[in-house]
């Protein structure tokens, strides 16, 4: 069995933090703060064990911030290049210093305690990106001193480090998963941008992925922005750049942007004869819906299609939510038809209740819907 996600914070991970605390501190109380960073962990789920852990830094290391950022620096594994902070299976702690993991509740610190230190604290956040990562503690700089702690971005923006320069792009994304958003920079997301087309051609895929993420954030508040954007990086794009675009556009091409859309070749579709079928119109949960599209062409030239499909799911209530589905991407030939046939799933999962009732399944092409048609799905 996969052991919990929150077990990357255990007993003995903490007792290896304060064992390398004490080492670069002989005054340090290290049974107290295991103890304090221990109390009741079990109950605890892996964020609250890493804020468990910092309130105990907290109330054991230095008050004197320049004091405790040296403990903490000479606390740090030695650097590796090999170092991938994404991958959860990597060590908490090492014999030679703290890295990984246990990186995590140290960065929190440096952001509570270290605002006021801003040289220091930089230091101490891009030491530690390198061996995990420092996307969460930057945020408490930007959203208190935000020019000073863009200008840093700015000096890191040609760092050596893969590490340093994803740090600039994935700290500064406006609504960061498991992280404080950035309320200015999704009102004005102007500075962010600068530093991103700096980094689009970075040649490590690991940060332009970072780019692209940062983008799809932006594009959630400020939609024909990204299209512009996309289109303007589209220029003389390689295939790295293009898979960038792609990947920041997958909301906006999800929603149908029609901007969006047409940096992809997808324009306004031209068809004659639509035909949606639906081949039982009663379905089972745990059983499929099975349909099929036929479109004809009333364009001169052949046409670039994607086609997505919408299952509007009936509510409790009555009214119905939509959810798109990703179908296929197609070549329309001119005066050509298209068909194709599709069996959607409807299986019992965690993340959605289904109700008996009239659901619809409706056709996008580029964007634009084209079709629509009933079922009835039964869960007795």
């Amino acid at each position: 069995m996969t052991e919990p996600f929150k077990n990357l914070f255990n007993h003995n991970v903490i007792n290896e933090i304060a064992k390398h605390f004490q080492r670069h501190w002989k005054d340090f109380d290290k049974q107290g703060f295991v103890d304090a960073a221990c109390d009741q962990l079990e109950e605890l789920e892996l964020k609250a064990r890493s804020q468990q852990i910092t309130a105990a830094m907290s109330r054991y290391l230095p008050d004197d911030f320049e004091h405790a950022g040296q403990i903490l620096l000479a606390a740090l594994a030695p650097e590796s290049k090999e170092t991938a902070p994404e991958a959860k299976e990597k060590p908490a702690t090492e014999s030679d210093g703290i890295s990984g993991w246990a990186i995590m509740p140290m960065g929190d610190y440096v952001g509570m305690h270290g605002l006021a230190h801003h040289d220091l604290s930089m230091i101490l956040l891009n030491a530690m990106t390198r061996r995990f990562t420092s996307e969460f503690s930057i945020r408490f700089f930007l959203l208190a001193s935000p020019e000073e702690t863009l200008n840093t971005l700015k000096n890191w923006l040609k760092d050596d480090n893969k590490h340093v320069r994803r740090l600039i792009s994935e700290g500064t994304r406006p609504r960061l998963p498991w992280a404080m958003q950035l309320p200015s920079f999704i009102q004005n997301p102007t500075p962010v941008i600068e530093l991103l087309e700096t980094l689009k051609d970075d040649p490590e895929e690991y940060v332009r992925r970072s780019v692209a993420n940062n983008l799809n954030d932006i594009a959630k508040d400020h939609p024909d922005l990204v299209a512009d954007i996309a289109k303007k990086w589209m220029q003389g794009a390689d295939i790295n750049r293009q898979k960038l675009i792609r990947h920041a556009c997958r909301t906006l091409l999800k929603q149908g942007n029609q901007k969006a859309l047409e940096v992809f070749g997808y324009g306004k579709p031209k068809l004659g004869s639509i035909k949606l079928e639906i081949h039982e119109e009663q379905v089972k949960l745990n059983g499929n819906l099975e349909f099929s599209l036929l479109v004809e062409s009333t364009n001169e030239g052949d046409q670039s299609l994607m086609i997505d499909y919408v299952i509007h799911h009936q509510k409790k209530n009555g009214k119905t939510t939509p959810k798109v589905f990703k179908w296929k991407k197609a070549t329309l030939l001119a005066g050509k038809s298209l068909s194709m046939s599709k069996k959607h799933p409807f299986k019992a999962i965690t993340t959605r209740v289904y109700y008996n009732g009239l659901h619809e399944v409706e056709i996008l092409v580029n964007g634009q819907s084209i079709a629509k048609n009933s079922f009835f799905l039964s869960i007795d």
